[in-house]
């Protein structure tokens, strides 16, 4: 096929596959809902574009997409419409806070992991004809176990799991790692203490896991820092925005700024094998896998 045959974003897709710019993509993810795990996404996004980052946030919680109402934005589209051919991925986009990129979900979409095979590859394309490759894509997952959060976060170069001080929270984010580590060898993720009084008391969550972890699993946990729950976060989330935007000045805005610089000193991937297409690719990798283990 000729070149002047192809769309101007295929051939920008085609330019970016041979010449990658390196793209860090990094899970948010929780073994439970109610730790505030959106609302940490969302807040380390618009955190790292004030830093000069240029970042894509990925709503990927099919069951309860919510970051369009948690920051107070109209989507009129959504995945399904990118799914169904209706629209591709840079029509559906919305801007946020801070510049950010937004791929929002919408709640009843069909699982990632249940698309047919041209609806995986309407995806594949979606990604592959982006005009632009971001510095950061950030991906909220849905809460707790399933094969789609899974699937998301084995494709990332990085996890983030979002912890608060409660027994079931714990309990719940060991098994997530428990299970990532011994069914899909994955050993090293980082820690986000959520809804904490203190910084010490995040310390002592962290300090409380890892007991349990370097006892039972072979991973190595690492702390990024700890979230106070105080009263501005409550008048954000009223608000329906960030707290980092609404009051920057707050401990809670602070500290999750303080962990979106962390996160910009982390390694960034190899140039090879660093762009949105290392993610997709690895991403429908796994997809494959769990069709395949499905039919065994």
């Amino acid at each position: 096929m000729l070149i002047s045959e192809l769309g101007l974003n295929q051939v920008a897709g085609l330019q970016r596959m041979s010449n990658p710019k390196p793209v860090q993509v990094i899970s948010v993810t929780s073994g439970k809902g109610g730790v505030g795990k959106t609302n940490a996404s969302a807040n380390i996004a618009i955190s790292l574009a004030s830093q000069g980052k240029d970042v894509l946030l990925l709503d990927a919680d099919f069951g309860l997409a919510n970051i369009d109402v948690l920051l107070g934005i109209k989507a009129t589209n959504n995945l399904s419409h990118v799914i169904n051919g209706e629209r591709t991925l840079e029509e559906i986009m919305v801007r946020g806070p801070g510049g950010i990129r937004i791929i929002p979900a919408s709640s009843g979409v069909k699982d990632m992991v249940k698309l047919n095979h041209a609806e995986h590859a309407g995806v594949i394309r979606a990604f592959s004809e982006l005009s632009f490759n971001p510095d950061v894509l950030l991906i909220d997952t849905a809460a707790g176990i399933t094969d789609s959060v899974v699937t998301f976060i084995k494709a990332s170069h990085e996890v983030i799991v979002v912890v608060c001080d409660e027994p079931a929270s714990i309990t719940d984010a060991y098994a997530m790692i428990k299970l990532l580590s011994r069914e899909h060898g994955m050993h090293r993720f980082r820690i986000l203490a959520n809804m904490v009084n203190s910084a010490q008391e995040g310390i002592e969550l962290y300090k409380n896991l890892v007991k349990v972890t370097d006892q039972f699993l072979d991973v190595a946990l690492s702390y990024i820092g700890a979230v106070p729950y105080d009263d501005y976060l409550k008048k954000a989330i009223k608000k329906q925005k960030a707290v980092v935007d609404a009051y920057p000045r707050s401990k809670s805005a602070i500290s999750f700024k303080k962990i979106a610089q962390k996160t910009s000193h982390w390694p960034v991937p190899k140039l090879a094998s660093g762009g949105i297409e290392f993610f997709v690719e690895k991403l429908f990798k796994n997809f494959n896998e769990k069709a395949a283990t499905a039919y065994e």
